[in-house]
């Protein structure tokens, strides 16, 4: 137990002391990945004047539409009645709402970071300013903590998602992927046929594909393709 609370503290300690200092100018892609570079300064928390400067990416992946039925899979899990009567609602205006996900990874590769003998100010100050004048509409510039500094990262993420929502929903109402198609979303149906193409190239995605057609309700409806998949995988072993 006390172990979970030191998590918590951590986090929010981590979430509260980080700031944003460039944000991209540009939303991420609604029909591909997005690749954020980002920099991060802190301070060490026992040394004056040493700041560390961490450089990567983060691979922002394409948005996935979620419809309210499998969303409320996720969020009724350990809530009470507030929670399923909000489930409902989004039931009952499934047409006019519209979710959806989003995640990231972290390119280990293009990892870098560096000590410099200065205060994190002067360091963070003159890291946005070199940034700035690459004109780079997908870098981000961040003032947090040096441990846990990953959470920085899910902040600048989150703070990039509210600001792309907006766009990538109006794109994908303007290609009309919120159409139902047999029941289910048409940015859905697309989905799953690309998980399917890539699935008969590579079997270890064999079983994304499953999860991801229960998680939308329609594995009945493909399951003869999906165990057709199934045998052709273990065939290539």
């Amino acid at each position: 137990m006390a172990d979970k609370k030191k998590d918590a503290f951590d986090f929010w300690y981590a979430v509260n002391n980080t700031e944003i200092k460039l944000m991209p100018s540009r939303h991420l892609e609604t029909f591909g990945t997005t690749i954020l570079n980002y920099h991060l300064v802190s301070e060490f928390m026992d040394t004056v004047n040493q700041t560390r400067v961490r450089e990567g990416r983060m691979v922002a992946n394409r948005p996935q539409i979620i419809t309210p039925e499998a969303y409320s899979k996720t969020v009724l899990e350990g809530f009470g009645d507030e929670a399923r009567q909000y489930v409902e609602w989004l039931r009952e205006h499934e047409k006019e709402v519209r979710i959806l996900r989003y995640g990231y990874s972290l390119r280990k590769e293009a990892f870098s970071e560096h000590v410099i003998s200065e205060p994190a100010k002067t360091v963070v100050e003159r890291v946005e300013q070199e940034v700035k004048a690459k004109n780079d509409p997908l870098s981000a510039v961040l003032m947090g903590v040096d441990e846990p500094w990953d959470v920085c990262l899910v902040k600048l993420f989150w703070e990039v998602i509210q600001g792309s929502a907006t766009a990538n929903i109006r794109e994908l109402d303007r290609h009309r992927m919120f159409e139902s198609e047999r029941g289910v979303p048409r940015g859905i149906r697309q989905e799953i046929e690309a998980m399917f193409l890539a699935a008969s190239k590579d079997g270890s995605l064999v079983r994304p594909l499953g999860a991801r057609l229960q998680e939308h309700g329609v594995f009945s409806e493909y399951e003869d393709r999906f165990f057709s998949l199934v045998k052709s995988a273990k065939r290539r072993q």
